[in-house]
């Protein structure tokens, strides 16, 4: 049984700040190890519920948080800049299972800790099939593209609540109760662990009655950006229309291409909103 793990940060229980998970502040290092305890939380739970594989896909910032040889279970690790498939990087049929550790509310959340969907000094809001989604309703685009269920979320409880809709029955940890974006009530960081660990095991346990995310196809993302500009500059992507003046939207009956279309915008975008 192989399992699939996309890790961000801000989700971690105590990470509140963005200097707390970003190089080169000092601060960083710490987090970056109580990042690496949940992500292995997650795989130990797994293992306890008889998962043997684990392929863990390092998707936040530069792509570099972890220290390889601290990973449980043996797992594989993808990191780096610049991959196609970006945060779901190595995703395919041949996994069983896929947890989306330590992620965050969207940018149009309220309240949501850290809260941002890919960019957020471009977009403002990221709509799927009309729904808000958040990075983990994105993600899972790919996820049906394989096949998979996403099987598990960890972070707070906006994040659980936004991948809801696109992935029922789909498994939570909520390891903090956010206050605002730059405020949160975080379990101390052992008894996250612990709910991390009890619920990727209930997720795997409960694996046979899990199912594909559930997103109708063709499916539309509809972005909305901070400004004209950055709206204009996703239309010179073919398959990209506008949707008003600070709105684009993109449709398509695969959802993996549909993803990598809407990745190619976030770094488009990227560029000049920096």
């Amino acid at each position: 049984m192989k399992v699939f793990v996309s890790s961000d940060m801000e989700g971690t229980a105590g990470v509140v700040a963005w200097e707390q998970c970003r190089a080169p502040d000092p601060e960083y290092q710490y987090y970056r190890g109580l990042l690496q305890e949940e992500v292995n939380a997650a795989i130990e739970g797994a293992e306890a519920a008889g998962a043997t594989g684990f392929l863990v896909n390092d998707s936040h910032s530069t792509m570099a948080n972890l220290r390889p040889d601290a990973l449980a279970g043996r797992a594989r690790y993808l990191s780096g800049r610049h991959k196609p498939l970006y945060m779901m990087q190595g995703l395919d049929a041949s996994f069983d299972a896929v947890f989306f550790v330590s992620y965050h509310g969207s940018m149009s959340s309220e309240g949501a800790t850290l809260s941002h969907t890919y960019n957020p000094a471009a977009i403002s809001e990221v709509r799927l099939n009309g729904v808000v989604a958040g990075e983990s309703g994105i993600n899972a685009l790919v996820a049906l593209g394989h096949g998979v269920p996403v099987a598990l979320i960890t972070g707070d409880a906006t994040t659980l609540a936004e991948a809801q809709p696109f992935c029922p029955g789909i498994q939570g940890a909520v390891v903090k109760s956010s206050v605002s974006r730059f405020a949160a009530d975080s379990l101390h960081p052992l008894e996250a662990r612990e709910v991390i660990r009890q619920a990727a095991r209930t997720a795997i346990e409960r694996l046979e009655e899990a199912e594909p995310p559930r997103i109708a196809l063709p499916a539309t993302l509809t972005v909305r950006f901070r400004n004209a500009d950055l709206a204009e500059m996703a239309t010179w992507i073919e398959g990209v229309v506008r949707n008003d003046r600070l709105a684009v939207r993109m449709t398509d009956d695969d959802p993996v291409r549909l993803y990598r279309r809407f990745v190619t915008v976030v770094m488009l975008t990227r560029g000049i909103a920096e």
